[in-house]
């Protein structure tokens, strides 16, 4: 008999336990994003809140009750202008009941993004170095407002100074969130807005350590600041980090307006705030969206930044996304939905020379912003040290990570580190503590030859990846091996440029092969703007060195290129839709560099594709007057999804006006992208493919084009019409391009599709594939 009892004791233990593990479980509850079919609300609600929070409170388990209570509030958002629903704390078992509620039309568990982190307006053509500029006029003063979504902003800097800026646009509906060392005086007529969001980080990450951040639209990070001057900074004379750079700062659109919506905290953007942000930017008034963030890619309807964002597009705002810093391997590309106009980086034609000085007497360029009182003596040489060995691969041991050197082997020396791994500024501090006395930065093949200027807090100076093997191998095989550093400051005129930078993220576009994605390159390497007074240069916690502008790079650099000429484009064309913008910079890009050569891909320094360009580099005094433009409608964004084998519950979540599917394209291909990508099927019998577009004309009414067309090795192209006769402005005409194999290509084909009239050439990248039959 006590062995009996025994047993069954145990097993109640047993049991009690996993009963509990079930209420610990249950009791776990994490941030989902609701969307709801506001159409539908029963008419016993008074409003969409009471609605939505009835709906919340119906799928909570009995055990969430009994454990938190009945009135524990679980919304921490509600969404009301670019999307319709609610972000809620939920456990995993409740968010799957929600699903099936009447009203729901998806749940999105949070998601996590990450930032992709001066001379620019003179490369672009913008600087109004004379008063017959078309930027040098006042553009009505500049109502337009760009919403930057970042880290927040630095109100302090004089690039956000308002001198000269008339009063608030009248448009403007926002707000100046108040918080920790943030003030109502903090806006002015720049920094029109200001405001914070938190909830889904919180819920989460915990709550906000206030001591060690701002919970309040104050950047203590940098970016957000440094990409909000990039779009709009007022000008500032004498303007340089260290003395690098030196020149006057301003941003693209430096008569425009920001507002700032805090979205990214320590530990990453949240999708439920991003969200949250973008709904609130709407309807503050916004103009322009710049988004210079990203996660992974996922299908249009569980992407719930493409969702919002496509509500905003609706709603008449332009959104531009930073393309993502994956490079350069293929299939890197964020931010790839065709409302978005997403935007990889490229190089400037300035350049920041180092030297490393071997003891072999040979001499060797690479870049640095470095600027201390570490200098090296450059008449005199240092031991030099490498602990990998000399192949193309990074070494683990030549990483320079933290704890990997020993001092004993490094102290007094100047230090070889790789790429890869760890911050390129974290290597330099490893060696700094380790007691070494300089960095030389060597690429590997990731990186190629693209050198990319750091503010380290030793003597350092960076080196591509060819150079980098020389030194690595004289530093192996030569026992007394010595060499110094020594810095040249700033030199303009670097030819060839534009290059690809090969960290931008590249195509093709996996979710949708019919649009070519990056749309635009442009400048993201090396770009001088404001910066937060809380961080230095380094953005190291021992970098204690306070500086008004720093140097970045990054495709996050770039998007805020574009978002401030779309700023510059909207107040010239105020009825011109986000499409109409995008086609503009998009047909007018060029594609060739200061040699009048291709343009390069930093990477392997072979000229570069659609794929990693796009339509090519922004030219913003084209765009100004791009003759022509493909227009695209939030209907006509509609039926390209609906090409894209949604079901209709999926399609319901673009819908939100209650759209339904008129099938008026062919294909996904059939959408009036001012890109051409031709995708053969994996049929070998499929060999003709006929594209649709409809341009409309912006330029005098009465216009002659006609068009020409590359030459393809494995198709040919016929264009029908070959001449478009417009008699009015704005008037709209639509040409057929009719493709037929020649010999199929394992590869994809390039070339451009142009119409011109002797004025204007108006230019699409034509990209060509062939799927692999099935094995």
């Amino acid at each position: 008999m006590p062995r009996v009892s025994v047993k069954w004791l145990f097993l109640f233990l047993i049991t009690s336990s996993l009963s509990f593990s079930t209420v610990l479980c249950t009791i776990t509850k994490k941030a989902y994003i609701v969307q709801m079919d506001k159409s539908e609300m029963p008419e016993s609600f008074s409003n969409h809140l009471e609605w939505y929070s009835s709906t919340i409170k119906s799928v909570a388990s009995q055990i969430q009750k009994e454990v938190n209570g009945e009135d524990e509030e679980r919304i921490i958002y509600s969404y009301e202008t670019a999307f319709h629903g609610v972000a809620a704390l939920l456990s995993e078992e409740e968010a799957g009941r929600l699903e099936e509620e009447h009203g729901v039309v998806a749940v999105f568990p949070e998601t996590v993004y990450q930032l992709h982190t001066t001379r620019s307006p003179v490369f672009l053509g913008l600087e109004p170095a004379d008063s017959t500029s078309v930027w040098s006029e006042k553009l009505s003063d500049n109502d337009v407002i760009v919403g930057v979504l970042d880290t927040g902003i630095w109100p302090e800097s004089e690039s956000f100074n308002d001198t000269g800026l008339t009063s608030v646009p009248a448009h403007w509906k926002g707000a100046c969130v108040t918080g920790r060392a943030f003030t109502r005086h903090h806006c002015n007529k720049k920094i029109v807005g200001a405001r914070v969001f938190y909830r889904g980080y919180e819920s989460a990450s915990g709550k906000i350590n206030e001591k060690d951040e701002y919970k309040s639209p104050r950047d203590q990070d940098g970016h957000g600041t440094h990409t909000a001057a990039t779009v709009a900074g007022s000008p500032v004379r004498h303007a340089n980090l260290l003395g690098y750079a030196a020149g006057t700062a301003r941003g693209m659109a430096p008569g425009a307006r920001i507002a700032a919506y805090k979205v990214c905290w320590v530990g990453g953007c949240f999708s439920s705030d991003i969200l949250s942000a973008v709904d609130r930017a709407v309807a503050d008034g916004v103009n322009v969206l710049s988004i210079s963030l990203g996660g992974g890619v996922s299908s249009y309807y569980r992407d719930s930044l493409a969702i919002a964002t496509f509500g905003a597009m609706e709603m008449g705002v332009f959104v531009s996304c930073s393309a993502g810093n994956g490079g350069p391997d293929p299939i890197s590309l964020t931010n790839v939905s065709p409302w978005i106009t997403t935007v990889g980086a490229s190089t400037m034609d300035r350049d920041f020379p180092a030297v490393v000085d071997l003891g072999t007497g040979k001499s060797i360029t690479g870049v640095s912003l470095y600027k201390g009182k570490r200098n090296l003596l450059t008449k005199k040489q240092y031991p030099l040290v490498y602990t990998g060995s000399n192949s193309s691969s990074p070494d683990p041991n030549s990483l320079c990570l933290e704890g990997t050197l020993d001092p004993h082997t490094v102290a007094g020396k100047i230090v070889i580190c790789d790429r890869g791994i760890s911050p390129r500024v974290q290597k330099g501090q490893v060696v700094k503590d380790a007691g070494g006395v300089g960095l030389i930065l060597t690429n590997t093949a990731a990186n190629g030859e693209e050198l990319v200027a750091d503010s380290h807090l030793l003597p350092a100076v960076a080196v591509g990846e060819t150079t980098g093997k020389l030194i690595k191998h004289y530093a192996l095989t030569k026992p007394n091996a010595t060499a110094t550093l020594g810095f040249l400051g700033t030199r303009l005129g670097i030819k060839p440029s534009p290059v690809v930078a090969a960290f931008s993220s590249r195509g093709p576009n996996f979710l949708s092969l019919e649009i070519l994605k990056p749309d635009v390159v442009a400048p993201g390497v090396n770009i001088l703007a404001a910066w937060s007074g809380d961080m230095g240069p380094s953005s190291l916690p021992t970098d204690h060195r306070k500086v008004r502008f720093n140097i970045l790079s990054g495709t996050s650099m770039s998007c805020p290129h574009v978002s401030g000429i779309a700023a510059l484009l909207k107040a010239r064309h105020p009825d011109w839709s986000p499409a109409a913008i995008r086609s503009a910079l998009m047909t007018t890009a060029y594609v060739h560099d200061n040699t009048r050569n291709p343009l390069r891909d930093a990477s392997t320094g072979q000229p570069s594709t659609p794929y990693d360009h796009g339509a090519g580099h922004i030219n913003p005094l084209k765009a100004l007057d791009p003759g022509l433009i493909y227009d695209i409608g939030a209907q006509d964004y509609f039926e390209f999804l609906c090409t894209q084998k949604l079901t209709p519950i999926q399609l319901k979540v673009f819908g939100k006006s209650k759209r339904s599917c008129r099938h008026t394209l062919a294909s996904g291909g059939d959408l009036n992208y001012p890109a051409i990508s031709a995708v053969f099927p994996d049929k070998k019998s499929a060999t003709t493919l006929t594209l649709h577009r409809t341009v409309t004309n912006v330029g005098p009414p009465m216009s002659k084009y006609h068009v020409a067309v590359s030459q393809f090795k494995g198709v040919a192209v016929k264009i029908e019409p070959a001449m478009l006769n417009f008699t009015s402005k704005h008037q709209k005409l639509s040409y057929k391009i009719t493709l037929t194999t020649k010999s199929r290509q394992s590869s994809p084909e390039f070339g451009s599709l142009i119409w011109k009239d002797g004025v204007h050439k108006v230019r699409s990248p034509v990209a060509i594939t062939w799927m692999p039959p099935p094995l």
